[in-house]
């Protein structure tokens, strides 16, 4: 899954933000292999229950990011006004979220889990209206009509089956979760940054760990009971340290190269990749209402990027 994208901040920026091929070459090379994680975790979560494979991944990944902070000579204990972000992204983001998306992709189809997940855009619309009083603008209330009326789509009986309560269940788990996420953002633009998201990226990623797997073992069990494959260690391979350690990587170093409305609309590629990819790899159909919902959600967001978007001075 490709929820520990590095969100947009405000806080933290040592770079101006400039483009050229190589940042656009890795900046899609993080897109696809982040639209492609859900199909693999998808394929996983056939072996592996899902708070398990939710440890695995923040736990391999966490390896490689203190490895990596430790060989760059920047690995270091978080200062105490960075543990609230450090927190706050660990449990809400990389535990909640996580937990949540997995347990639903149990119950519905890739495609749907990658589009409900990136409606986080619109929720944080919401919630900052709701925590911080932030009315929302002309635009944001556009985007956030269009958006809620593709979710809509997506989950009416034209698309869900509403006798099947497992598949509501998956789609309102994978709404808590982008709502969790939402309220992660709004606080990553409030934070004041003293070591970079890079630097603490592997520290928010062991309290993941470390509460998923307390999660798992008192609701799924022992992880001894699952069954090691090539295959299973491949795909968790890649759901790790590939598409969590080496895409978050690819997101601190490339992603502050390019503007914050450029890269939101970059990371849009990866609902779509993951749809794709469902459909290519899993199988999945796309029926007319899906299509439907899924022009207008993406539309939202791209509205919901345009209207954070700062006009240029002449």
């Amino acid at each position: 899954m490709s929820q520990c994208h590095l969100s947009t901040h405000d806080g933290f920026t040592s770079i101006k933000p400039r483009t050229n091929l190589a940042t656009l070459a890795w900046l899609t090379v993080m897109v696809v292999l982040w639209g492609m994680s859900w199909p693999a975790t998808k394929l996983a979560l056939g072996t592996v229950p899902p708070l398990w494979l939710a440890a695995s991944r923040f736990g391999s990944a966490a390896i490689c990011l203190f490895t990596f902070c430790a060989l760059r000579g920047t690995l270091r204990f978080p200062t105490v006004k960075d543990w609230p972000i450090v927190a706050s992204i660990g449990l809400l983001q990389m535990t909640a979220f996580s937990a949540l998306g997995m347990v639903a992709m149990t119950h519905t189809d890739t495609s749907r889990a990658v589009l409900l997940a990136y409606t986080t855009p619109l929720w944080a619309v919401i919630m900052g209206w709701l925590l911080f009083k932030q009315a929302p603008s002309r635009r944001q209330l556009i985007a956030l009509a269009v958006g809620l009326v593709g979710i809509g789509i997506i989950c009416s009986p034209l698309e869900v089956d509403w006798t099947e309560r497992k598949i509501l269940l998956g789609c309102a788990f994978l709404l808590a979760g982008a709502i969790c996420w939402s309220i992660v953002i709004l606080h990553i633009k409030r934070h004041n940054w003293y070591a970079s998201p890079l630097d603490l990226a592997p520290w928010q990623m062991l309290i993941a760990t470390i509460s998923l797997s307390a999660f798992a073992y008192a609701l799924e069990g022992s992880p001894a009971r699952i069954v090691f494959s090539e295959e299973l260690i491949e795909l968790m391979f890649f759901i790790g340290p590939v598409a969590t350690s080496a895409c978050f990587v690819i997101s601190a170093e490339y992603g502050r190269r390019i503007t914050a409305f450029a890269m939101s609309n970059f990371t849009l590629g990866v609902p779509l990749i993951g749809i794709l990819s469902s459909i290519m790899f899993l199988g999945n159909r796309i029926t007319l209402p899906f299509t439907l919902g899924l022009v207008l959600v993406i539309i939202s967001m791209l509205l919901a990027a345009w209207a954070t978007k700062r006009p240029v001075a002449m």
